[in-house]
């Protein structure tokens, strides 16, 4: 309760009671109040000015601090994606590539960018725009990379497949084994030819063996004919894909039928002398995309490599053939 103020009145010689006047009440609760609100202003610059952050500010710099953290962890991240995809591109292009036979992807299609219009624009305007936009085109370049490199590696499957096939078929081994060979009578190159008397060139080679030898398929294909050839006598004839051919000639007797698919190693016929030929053997030959070959390079899946030398020497002989 507020205290009563008296004054003394000189004309009525009497005290009387101090009224307030209500323009000085009013007055005086505006200077309080203009008073409280410049405290109350020199106080937030005070703080503000003190370094003291108020609660809001603190979360947001906490905010902002887990940002730039995880910020350097995503950069870390794609630093290491960005290694593991160059090492497998890597090896792509110079492991398996190579070994498959495939020309390796070009640098400038697996670093390419985007082009056309500018694919960032709503990342502009910002703050960290430069930073955002980096992130966003470190991706970008990531995700298309590994989608060339998903189908290089599907190109890659699929070449492995047809080479597991080709090196089925290919012709790889000796068409008469060596246990029951006489000798290599002749190898591919100019010969003289023994019944027609003058030098010619043979084809193939020719296989020194008793008559009735077994004479194998040197690799996997069907047979496209058993029959008499000109000069060939009884012959065989397989195809074996990926434009390989071998021709079996001079045989005695066939041990297969046209359109049969035969697996490499497997009998198809036997050593003879039919058609233009001096005595027993088998002339073979090997053919690829209409060119014949020499055969002594075909042989590696059953030679060792003292047998290999000592074949390509006979075969290199300037010696008589039998055809």
């Amino acid at each position: 309760m507020s205290k009563v103020k008296y004054y003394y009145d000189s004309e009525t010689l009497s005290y009387r009671k101090v009224e307030r006047k209500k323009g000085r009440t009013i007055g005086a609760i505006l200077l309080f109040l203009t008073g409280t609100a410049l405290m109350g202003l020199i106080f937030t610059i005070a703080i503000f000015n003190s370094g003291v952050d108020t609660p809001k500010e603190r979360k947001l710099e906490r905010e902002l601090s887990n940002m730039e953290l995880r910020y350097d962890m995503q950069q870390k991240r794609l630093d290491q994606i960005e290694k593991v995809l160059a090492n497998v591109q890597e090896r792509d292009n110079n492991v398996y590539r190579v070994l498959f036979e495939a020309n390796p992807i070009p640098d400038e299609i697996r670093q390419a960018g985007f082009g056309g219009v500018n694919r960032y624009k709503d990342l502009e305007g910002f703050d960290n725009s430069k930073m955002i936009i980096n992130s966003e085109e470190r991706l970008d370049k990531i995700t298309k990379q590994l989608v060339i490199q998903s189908k290089s590696l599907d190109e890659i499957a699929q070449l492995a497949e047809t080479k597991e096939a080709l090196l089925q078929t290919i012709p790889a081994i000796q068409p008469v084994q060596n246990k029951d060979l006489s000798r290599v009578a002749s190898g591919y190159g100019m010969r003289l030819h023994p019944i027609l008397k003058y030098r010619r060139m043979h084809n193939g080679m020719d296989f020194t063996a008793p008559s009735g030898t077994p004479i194998y398929a040197t690799g996997d294909g069907k047979v496209t004919k058993v029959g008499l050839g000109s000069g060939y006598g009884k012959m065989v004839i397989i195809e074996h894909g990926f434009g390989y051919k071998t021709y079996y000639a001079h045989m005695s007797k066939y041990n297969t039928k046209v359109g049969r698919n035969v697996k490499r190693g497997e009998i198809i016929g036997y050593v003879g002398n039919s058609g233009l030929s001096a005595g027993p053997h088998l002339h073979y030959e090997v053919w690829k995309n209409g060119v014949v070959l020499n055969p002594v390079n075909f042989y590696h899946n059953d030679l060792t490599p003292e047998e290999y030398d000592i074949m390509l020497a006979a075969a290199s002989l300037e010696n008589q053939s039998l055809d």
